[in-house]
């Protein structure tokens, strides 16, 4: 599932391959965008903020969100795709490369200081420049009786947390999903243990929240539902969180590590 360490990483791969490059061919399938042709222009960054990937070529911004589906790939000249044509939707090439987009949530060409207004609401990113805890305490303490399973995925309060890290951090942290974030200790802990856990994540191919990078022990209740917790052997259950304003999503938890009360949680050891 598509989080903040998986588009770091993406921007990270597509650097060495886009950046300081001219545009050799250029094609944007999404209907809005069709005419745009950005070619000739010289790619000046690759840049993940949170889940966004933003392209600068030359001025014109490619701002991208995979959501659930998204991916985009390289190709050497001529190397077939590994997905559907038509499901692409960006195709740019330079010398000795194709980048292509497929599937992607959202595409649009944007200015920069457009793509700033369109980021502005998102909260600090643990794995960039900006990250500030202290900010990203506050923002997360300024709504103390919201589950703080809802908080979490919330981007106004931190960028790049999604549905897999914020159920392997209320489990790190000892709190169900749906426990009040005013019930759950210092914010701040949780905005240390959100980027600790980002941080140790970026980089690999496999996710890991456990230590232990082998089929089925990569974490600790993502994905793990009616399997024995790893630490204390109770069944691992499911269900769905939501709210108003926030859609339903899927949570994992271990009765036994996770009590619906506070003074129970505990630091985070990777």
């Amino acid at each position: 599932m598509p989080e903040g360490d998986t588009v770091h990483n993406l921007a990270a791969r597509l650097r060495p391959v886009l950046e300081g490059k001219v545009l050799t061919a250029c094609g944007i399938r999404v209907p809005r965008y069709a005419t745009v042709d950005l070619t000739g222009r010289e790619v000046a960054s690759v840049t993940a903020r949170g889940k966004h990937l933003l392209i600068d070529a030359g001025g014109a911004v490619i701002h991208s969100h995979l959501k659930m589906e998204g991916e985009w790939h390289v190709y050497r000249p001529g190397e077939r795709w590994r997905r559907p044509a038509h499901t692409a939707r960006a195709v740019l090439a330079v010398d000795g490369a194709q980048v292509v987009g497929f599937a992607l949530g959202t595409l649009e060409i944007l200015t920069a200081s457009e793509a700033d207004g369109a980021l502005a609401h998102l909260g600090p990113d643990p794995l960039g420049p900006d990250w500030d805890a202290t900010r990203a305490a506050a923002n997360l303490a300024t709504e103390p009786d919201r589950p703080v399973g809802l908080a979490l995925l919330d981007q106004r309060n931190l960028a790049g947390v999604g549905n897999v890290y914020r159920n392997e951090l209320c489990f790190l942290r000892g709190a169900h999903p749906a426990t009040p974030v005013g019930e759950c200790g210092d914010p701040l802990t949780w905005a240390d243990d959100a980027a600790r856990l980002l941080r140790v994540n970026l980089g690999r191919s496999r996710r890991v929240t456990t230590g232990v990078d082998r089929n089925g022990m990569r974490t600790f209740v993502y994905d793990r539902a009616r399997r024995p917790c790893l630490r204390c052997g109770t069944v691992i259950r499911a269900g769905n969180l939501g709210g108003a304003g926030d859609p339903e999503r899927s949570i994992q938890w271990c009765p036994r590590c996770q009590p619906r009360s506070a003074g129970n949680a505990q630091d985070l050891y990777l």
